[in-house]
């Protein structure tokens, strides 16, 4: 069986118990070996030690796959973008009728969307 080695900022499926779903969470701590010691949820901000048996990376998309950001565009939850700074990421919440949250690999990030051209 192989074993995964992970890395701090990558993404793994654990059920988050404030926000009572399971989502991404973000490693924020890994062992000697590669194993993961503590996650922390993006939407919620809860930090954790890392409790699931079935381990899965989750895929990330690659740049090319992702569509450019575009801040006249509306964003859903769960979309992919390529920031020409931050890089992809994945809108983890609408906040406002024109904010959204958005998960880079080094943290959460507000942005606006559906802004009309001057």
């Amino acid at each position: 069986m192989e074993q995964h080695i992970f890395a701090i900022g990558d993404r793994v499926e654990q059920l988050c118990v404030v926000c009572a779903e399971e989502k991404g969470h973000v490693v924020i701590s890994v062992g000697k070996r590669g194993q993961i010691t503590r996650v922390t949820c993006p939407q919620c901000g809860t930090q954790g030690r890392f409790k699931s048996s079935k381990v899965e990376r989750e895929k990330r998309t690659p740049a090319g796959d992702s569509p450019p950001y575009d801040w006249t565009r509306t964003y859903r939850k769960g979309q992919a973008m390529l920031h020409p700074t931050f890089g992809v990421g994945e809108v983890t919440a609408l906040i406002e009728p024109k904010k959204i949250d958005v998960l880079f690999s080094d943290r959460v990030r507000r942005l606006v969307h559906s802004r009309e051209r001057p």
